[in-house]
């Protein structure tokens, strides 16, 4: 089963702060010193009181999501996640988290296009993100584009961790796709020739000829192809 990012600290007095509604006079709310930092707005100053409470609100619905997805219910999960997406500004970081999750979810729903665009909004946040490349390598492997695939495997190899478990897989994976891709290539090639060969008989069929009268043959010194016409 796809695994979710892991509930940071910073999540767990954001729960504290949900069942519990009141605090002392003198008391900030609990997790909106820590929800502040998560967002990298710094000290509390007036207008960012908002934001905070905002993403306190988010890493919430993240911890319910995570309940749900560790419990097998992904469709569940998934909506606490776009709940926590909806609850922050476009530009707060924690999103890409959020983004990433909910991405686990649409795999283990089989779900992979939506998947892929989940993980592609997650790195437009955090680009480095090795886990959601991971996740959106096998998600375009299993759409059959081994290419896109390959490009993420090798993306992983460059910002993951030596020895981390996305780098691992990567490195085992890259040869397969290599492999599978350079296949894909040569499929696509097969039915581009395939496609023009049509188009040149369809046009030489007009003068009585076919692109089986002419033949090719290449020169192994140079490269180069010597056409010749024959009845």
């Amino acid at each position: 089963m796809v695994q979710i990012e892991e509930l940071s600290t910073r999540a767990a007095p954001a729960a504290a702060a949900a069942s519990s509604s009141t605090h002392t006079a003198t008391e900030q709310p609990i997790g909106w010193g820590i929800a502040e930092a998560a967002a990298g707005m710094g000290p509390c100053v007036p207008g960012r009181i908002r934001a905070a409470a905002a993403l306190e609100e988010a890493l919430a619905f993240k911890l319910q999501g995570n309940e749900c997805f560790g419990a097998g219910q992904f469709i569940e999960a998934l909506e606490y996640y776009s709940d926590a997406i909806d609850a922050v500004d476009n530009e707060c970081e924690e999103r890409a988290v959020f983004y990433g999750n909910r991405a686990a979810c649409y795999s283990n729903t089989g779900q992979h296009t939506d998947c892929v665009a989940d993980c592609t909004a997650a790195l437009a946040l955090r680009p480095a993100y090795a886990k959601v490349l991971l996740r959106r390598a096998k998600a375009r492997e299993a759409l059959e584009e081994p290419d896109l695939a390959l490009e993420d495997m090798r993306q992983i190899v460059e910002v993951a961790l030596a020895g981390s478990k996305e780098a691992r897989e990567a490195k085992a994976a890259i040869p397969r796709l290599e492999a599978a891709a350079g296949a894909r290539m040569e499929a696509q090639k097969d039915e581009m020739l395939g496609k023009l060969k049509d188009l040149g008989n369809s046009v030489l069929g007009r003068f009585g000829l076919s692109l089986d009268n002419f033949k090719a043959d290449k020169d192994p010194a140079t490269g180069s192809y010597n056409i010749s016409f024959g009845q």
